[in-house]
């Protein structure tokens, strides 16, 4: 466990240090939160908040993996295609705030970046790290699913990465909900370096690298919590998604993240329910979506649903748990 926690306690206290020296450089830079007016109103007053605190999350995540002294091909893709993630949603982040764009990269440019990026993931997992094409199939043991596995991947990737994205609209909501998603992982990476899945992957390298993450998202919490100091950006959003796709694969437990990121999946169906609806029948089924919002249209406290959430989180995760361990056994 020890893989888990030191690698969790370094990123804390890099991210602490980092979060805390990025706010006034953004602040310099007039990186500032541009809010659409057809949100929730009372987020206006939340206009020019600092934004791209994600940039930090890529800054510890280097650091402490040079600290914690994991160097292992399975730290290079982990870390890689995360980064990658975080570069595309910079790149969307900098367009909403320094070229004034609001809906910062056009739809079909992102959609690309990010099939690009999971078409990556998906080639160095099969064929570089010797993954295969099974998965963890609940009461089953790995099953081989061959060319149907890239199918699943792809809708996975998207699905986390996305789901993570809309997650992300209250104060502290997306860092608190994944942290307990991470923390999840890194106790699965470390019963895996006993019991190894794929027996090619370094799950010790794996348990450091979600560690890592759980780290990065609870120091952000201190800044993020309401009323934030600073929001991570689709720089952080996208790179935390890109991360637990990263883990949901190399550990074999696609099937499994439907429950461990049930507040991911809620979130992306209350969307697609919405939209599906307002299309078909011009009505809505809520009072705006993602669904965290609706909430605040009733009344809700941000608070209240940020801390509602991450019971739902935490509930989710621990239910995965017992699915995974009770089934593996």
């Amino acid at each position: 466990m020890n893989h888990l926690l030191f690698a969790l306690i370094a990123a804390f206290i890099l991210g602490l240090i980092a979060v805390k020296l990025l706010i006034p450089l953004l602040v310099r830079l007039k990186f500032g939160q541009n809010i659409r007016g057809e949100g929730p109103q009372r987020h206006l007053k939340k206009s020019g908040t600092p934004t791209m605190g994600g940039l930090a999350f890529i800054a510890v995540l280097v650091v402490a993996t040079l600290v914690y002294g994991v160097y292992d091909v399975v730290t290079l893709v982990a870390c890689g295609i995360t980064i990658l993630y975080g570069c595309l949603g910079f790149c969307d982040d900098f367009i909403k705030t320094v070229k004034k764009r609001s809906l910062g990269l056009r739809a079909y440019q992102k959609m690309l970046g990010e099939i690009v990026i999971a078409a990556l993931l998906i080639f160095l997992a099969v064929f570089v790290l010797d993954r295969g094409t099974s998965l963890h199939v609940f009461g089953a043991g790995f099953k081989e699913i061959g060319v149907l596995y890239y199918i699943l991947a792809f809708l996975l990737i998207a699905g986390v990465t996305n789901g993570v994205n809309l997650n992300d609209g209250l104060d502290g909501l997306a860092a608190g909900v994944s942290f307990f998603v991470f923390l999840g992982y890194g106790m699965i990476c470390y019963w895996c370096i006993e019991h190894p899945p794929f027996p090619a992957i370094n799950y010790g390298a794996l348990t450091a690298f979600a560690g890592i993450m759980a780290g990065i998202c609870l120091s952000f919490l201190f800044y993020n919590h309401y009323p934030a100091k600073v929001f991570m950006g689709d720089t952080g959003s996208l790179l935390l998604g890109g991360a637990i796709a990263v883990l949901a694969i190399l550990t074999g437990t696609e099937l499994l993240l439907i429950i461990m990121g049930g507040v991911y999946v809620v979130e992306a169906l209350s969307v697609m329910i919405q939209v599906s609806c307002f299309k078909l029948t011009g009505k809505r089924v809520f009072l705006m979506t993602p669904i965290h919002h609706h909430f605040e249209q009733m009344g809700w406290s941000e608070t209240k649903i940020v801390i509602m959430f991450w019971l739902a989180s935490a509930l989710c995760v621990g239910i995965g748990l017992i699915l995974f361990f009770t089934t593996m056994a």
